[in-house]
């Protein structure tokens, strides 16, 4: 292996180690890992100052810039005087036994090496951020020049040679080490006494390795230095558009085959302009999401990893009920018979179910509680409603509005139904204990009030009053005002169900570790 030249910080560390000065440990001197076991981090809470020589070290070595840290010195405080604690805790990635960001990743861009280090494969990386979201210490960051995600691997290509990663280097008082670890111990009792720090997730949600020394009688509140700390989350605007797209498109797909049904007992029969519609938000949504990704043109990879990603499920199933969608204009078009059409759709409709459930799925993770909730699966397949209003709009356009009044009645009653959901979710934050879903009440209540109670008005307004006053112009056989109507309420429903989605998207609050008193760990 050829020979690697120094950094700046190596030969800072050399020239202290020749005058004298104290310095990190710059070599290691760990013995063949054993069948079972793994390198890990041990970081000693009694020995860390709080300098941060550590994240400096890291991203010099790693040609990192300032703002990005793999290795974040987070601060706690607890106690009452005289017997005060200031506590502090260097974390980079815990190569977890069961990482959360390799099982989440769309494509197969995280390997966890014989030796335990989890490391991150550059070149297969799209940029979809699913693995920030998914690593409940808030491990893995989005590198915004090179538009992809990176992280902590150990100093890997150091540990080959002999030599301890920057951060064990740079550490002025021996705070970091690097150690090995009996997997199969570790998880069976230790990971409870050893691997779990104060306001850090829990250790046996992904079986992190990293052993904590901590000092004795730590106070039994200790309160995180950047608790002050509360700022929206990215409202990412592509997926916004993309999930309420799509999940319209599967109630008016759901419409389009009941009317293809009750087309066999004389009933309005549908037609390929109006497959064509339906198949639509879908088609302009899935495009959209591509622009969440750091490399877009990288989308299609991300159905590498079918076996444990939710995303990989979602973009897979979801893609092929729009691509079916599109063979069901076909059949229409060329009037094909209607059972075959009704088999046909019934499979289409079934995948565009399950494209739901995977998409709603990615969001049920751990690491995000006011998204692990089974109010996210209600509130997508719940959105569906909009998509018969679709469907409704478009049979008054083409004269039929004995079919859009039972059609519009149905909408209503299913849109009380998500109108519930969604309340009952907000109304599930009040009496929750738990400190991340308390801090997205707060987001709720002090950053976007306007915006939630915007958002309920033209949902009223969308759902009922202007479908009902729709309804009484069907009646009154008022045809053009009935269509404007109708129309209008659309828009609203829509615009009101973007801004429903923006808020579930930055008004999440991850789970992280403490961490300084001015500037915060929210990384979203």
């Amino acid at each position: 292996m050829s020979e690697i030249s120094p950094t700046p910080l190596e030969s800072f560390i050399g020239y202290k180690a020749q005058t004298g000065m104290q310095c990190g440990n710059y070599s290691i001197d760990i013995p063949p890992l054993q069948e079972g076991e793994q390198y890990r981090f041990h970081f000693d809470a009694t020995a860390c100052v709080g300098c941060r020589c550590c994240e400096v070290a890291c991203n010099e070595q790693n040609n990192n810039p300032s703002d990005l840290k793999w290795r974040r010195v987070g601060e706690m405080e607890g106690g009452s005087f005289p017997d005060t604690l200031l506590l502090f805790n260097s974390m980079s990635c815990n190569h977890c036994v069961d990482p959360a960001c390799l099982i989440g990743c769309p494509t197969n861009s995280y390997v966890k090496f014989d030796n335990g280090i989890v490391f991150h494969d550059d070149p297969s990386c799209i940029g979809c951020q699913y693995c920030t979201w998914n690593c409940p210490y808030g491990v893995p960051t989005y590198h915004a020049e090179r538009h992809i995600v990176t992280k902590c691997h150990m100093c890997h290509e150091r540990l080959a040679i002999g030599q301890s990663p920057a951060c064990v280097q740079a550490c002025p008082s021996g705070a970091i080490e690097i150690e090995a670890v009996n997997v199969a111990e570790w998880k069976e009792s230790a990971i409870d006494e050893q691997g779990n720090m104060p306001h850090l997730p829990d250790a046996r949600l992904t079986h992190s390795t990293t052993r904590f020394t901590l000092p004795e009688n730590i106070p039994e509140t200790m309160a995180k230095a950047d608790e002050h700390h509360l700022k929206p989350a990215h409202g990412e605007l592509p997926l916004v558009f993309m999930t309420v797209l799509t999940q319209m498109s599967l109630g008016a797909f759901g419409a389009l085959g009941i009317g293809d049904f009750l087309s066999l007992f004389g009933f309005f029969e549908p037609d390929w302009m109006l497959a064509a519609l339906v198949m639509l938000p879908a088609a302009l949504g899935l495009p959209l999401s591509a622009l969440h990704l750091g490399r877009p043109l990288k989308a299609m990879s991300a159905m590498k990893n079918l076996r444990t990603s939710w995303l990989s499920r979602e973009a897979a199933a979801l893609g092929a009920f729009t691509g079916l969608m599109s063979l069901n204009v076909a059949l229409y078009f060329f009037e094909v018979a209607t059972p075959i059409r009704l088999v046909f759709e019934a499979i289409t409709l079934l995948i565009g179910l399950y494209g739901i459930h995977a998409q709603a799925m990615i969001y049920r993770i751990p690491a995000r509680p006011s998204w692990n909730r089974e109010s996210t699966n209600r509130k997508f397949f719940s959105t569906a409603y909009s998509g018969l209003f679709l469907v409704a709009l478009a049979l008054l356009g083409m004269g039929s509005s004995a079919s859009a009044m039972p059609l519009l009645t149905l909408a209503m009653i299913l849109a009380v139904t998500h109108g519930f959901f969604t309340f009952d979710a907000h109304n599930e934050l009040k009496s929750s204990s738990i400190p991340q879903l308390q801090k997205t009440l707060r987001l709720y209540r002090e950053r976007f009030s306007a915006l939630q109670t915007l958002r309920w008005g033209m949902f009223a307004v969308g759902a009922f009053a202007l479908p009902l006053l729709t309804m009484l112009f069907i009646v009154s056989g008022l045809n053009l005002a009935s269509l404007l109507t109708l129309g209008i309420a659309l828009i609203l429903l829509m615009l009101s169900e973007l801004m429903d989605r923006f808020l579930f998207y930055t008004t999440v609050v991850p789970l992280s570790m403490a961490g300084g008193f001015f500037v915060g760990t929210q990384r979203h």
